[in-house]
C-alpha cells in the first residue's frame, strides 16, 4: 500500500498557476496594440487583456468581463492617457449599446486597422498577398443602415417593455431614440416605436421587431403569441402614419399585413429592381453594395460571349447586373425560397438570359446539369464560413477568372489557399467598407488562372 504524504504538493506543468481574475474587478493597463476586431491589447500579470474602446498607447482602467486561462475579456471604463488619435464618440450611447464598437476611432483609422485584418488573414493562413491592392471601396460614415432589428423582451417583475438594442457583452437591452448609423427614414420610426409598443394590451406577445427600408420603409413584428385586435388595429395605425409597411412573422415565414405590399431595392446603374420579403439577405449599407456590385464587374471584364456562374446568388444582387453583360448567367442559392424570388426578379426586370437553380453547394458541381458546359468566370458570395467545398472543385469549371467576395477574412485566406493550390494566383484584393463604426471587414478578391 502507497503511503501518502500530506507534506508534498504537487504544481502543474509550467509552473504555479495564477490565480483567476474576477468579473468586475478593474485594472490599470498600457495599451500595446489592437486585436483584429478593434480591441486594445495589453499584458498584465501573466496574462493578455482584450479591451473593448481602448487604444494603442493609452494608459487605461478596464473592468473585467469574463476571464479564461491566461485570457482576460474587459471594456475600458476610464481613460487616463488618451491617444492623440481619440475622437469623441458621435453618437451618445457608444460604449453601452453593442451596435457599433469603433466610433472612437477616426474613420481612416478603422479602414487601416480593416485592411492590416485582411493583409494578415492572407499571409497567415495562406501565405500570400494579391499582385495589387485596391483601394477601400466606403461609402457614408454614419447613416448608411437600411435594415435594423430592435430587441424586445417583457420584464414580468417590473410589468414593463424593454425596448433598444443589444447592450455591448450583455444581453441587456439599452432603451435608444436615434441611432447614428441608420438612415434618415427609419429614424422617426425607431423614436416613435417604445411609445407604440409598450402601449399594446399584450406586450407579453412580442418578440423582436425589424425595420426595412428600400422602396418602401417597413416594420416587422415578430410575435410568439396569437396578437388581438386592438393590438393589429393599433400596429396598422403606427405605419400607416408613418408611411410604412406593418409585416407579421408567428410561426411561419414574414407575412405582409396588406397583400398588395411590395418590398424591395434598386440598383440604379442598372435600372434593376429587387423585390425582397423582411428575412431575406440583403445588404444593409444600399452605397456600398451598389459601389460592390459595380466593382465586381468591372473587375471581372464579362465579355457579351460569354457564361458565368455565380453562387451563393441570393435575389440576384449580382447575378442580375452580370445578365446585362453576360451571353448567358447561372445563378445558384441553397434556399428555394430565395431562388424562386430570384427567379422572378429576373422576369420582373425583362432578364431572359439569367437561370436560377437551388443546389447544395456542398455536392459535386459536376454531378449538376448546370455545370456540365462550363464558365469562363465565376462568382462567389457565400456566408461567414466561407466556400470550401465549392473551391475544391472549382477547377472543374473551367474557369479562368474567379471573383470572391467574402464577409470574413479568415474562410477568405483558408479557401484562397485551396484556390492557389489549383492553379489560380490572387491578382487583386481590397476591402469594402460595408458596416463603418464596427470591426466588421467585408472584401472582394479577385483570382486569375496561372
Amino acid at each position: 500500500m502507497t503511503r501518502r504524504n500530506a507534506g508534498l504538493r504537487f504544481q502543474p506543468s509550467g509552473g504555479p498557476r495564477a490565480g483567476s481574475v474576477p468579473v468586475g474587478k478593474k485594472q490599470l493597463l498600457r495599451i500595446e496594440r489592437l486585436a483584429s476586431d478593434g480591441r486594445g491589447i495589453a499584458f498584465e500579470g501573466g496574462r493578455t487583456w482584450f479591451v473593448a474602446g481602448a487604444l494603442p498607447g493609452e494608459h487605461v482602467e478596464a473592468r473585467v468581463l469574463g476571464a479564461r486561462s491566461q485570457v482576460v475579456e474587459a471594456r475600458c471604463e476610464r481613460i487616463q492617457d488618451a491617444a492623440p488619435k481619440r475622437r469623441e464618440p458621435p453618437c451618445r450611447f457608444a460604449g453601452r449599446c453593442g451596435g457599433c464598437s469603433l466610433q472612437h476611432m477616426n474613420h481612416a483609422d478603422q479602414l487601416a486597422l480593416k485592411q492590416r485584418t485582411l493583409a494578415e488573414q492572407l499571409e497567415r493562413l495562406a501565405g500570400i498577398a494579391p499582385r495589387q491592392w485596391a483601394e477601400p471601396l466606403v461609402g457614408p460614415e454614419f447613416a448608411y443602415r437600411r435594415r435594423a432589428r430592435i430587441a424586445v423582451r417583457w420584464d414580468a417583475r417590473q410589468r414593463r417593455l424593454e425596448v433598444g438594442f443589444r447592450a455591448a457583452a450583455s444581453q441587456a437591452i439599452v432603451a435608444i431614440d436615434d441611432c447614428s448609423v441608420l438612415v434618415a427614414p427609419l429614424q422617426p420610426i425607431l423614436r416613435a416605436l417604445p411609445e407604440l409598443l409598450c402601449s399594446l394590451q399584450r406586450p407579453q406577445a412580442l418578440g423582436h421587431v425589424e425595420l426595412f427600408n428600400g422602396t418602401a420603409s417597413a416594420v416587422l413584428v415578430r410575435h410568439v403569441a396569437p396578437l388581438g385586435g386592438e393590438d393589429l388595429a393599433r400596429l396598422q395605425a403606427f405605419c400607416a402614419q408613418q408611411g410604412a409597411q406593418l409585416w407579421l412573422q408567428g410561426e411561419g415565414e414574414p407575412r405582409p399585413a396588406s397583400e398588395d405590399q411590395q418590398l424591395g431595392y434598386r440598383l440604379e446603374r442598372w435600372n434593376l429592381e429587387l423585390a425582397y420579403r423582411p428575412g431575406d439577405f440583403v445588404q444593409v449599407n444600399a452605397p456600398v453594395n451598389e459601389a460592390m456590385v459595380a466593382q465586381a464587374l468591372d473587375w471581372l471584364a464579362v465579355r457579351d460571349d460569354e457564361r458565368v456562374l455565380d453562387l451563393f446568388c441570393g435575389l440576384g444582387n449580382f447575378a442580375l447586373p452580370l445578365a446585362r453583360q453576360a451571353r448567358e448567367v447561372v445563378a445558384v442559392e441553397g434556399d428555394e425560397a430565395m431562388t424562386r424570388r430570384a427567379a422572378a426578379n429576373a422576369t420582373a426586370n425583362g432578364l431572359a438570359n439569367v437561370h436560377f437553380f437551388r443546389a447544395d453547394l456542398s455536392n459535386p458541381l459536376v454531378e449538376t446539369p448546370w455545370a456540365g458546359r462550363g464558365f469562363s468566370a465565376v462568382l462567389l458570395d457565400p456566408p461567414r464560413d466561407g466556400a470550401w467545398q465549392v473551391v475544391r472543385q472549382i477547377g472543374t469549371l473551367g474557369a479562368r477568372r474567379l471573383l470572391y467576395v467574402s464577409c470574413n477574412p479568415a474562410t477568405l485566406a483558408r479557401d484562397s489557399a485551396e484556390l492557389v493550390r489549383q492553379g489560380y494566383r490572387l491578382e487583386r484584393a481590397g476591402i469594402l467598407d460595408m458596416f463603418p463604426q464596427t470591426a466588421h471587414v467585408e472584401a472582394m478578391a479577385l483570382f486569375e488562372a496561372d
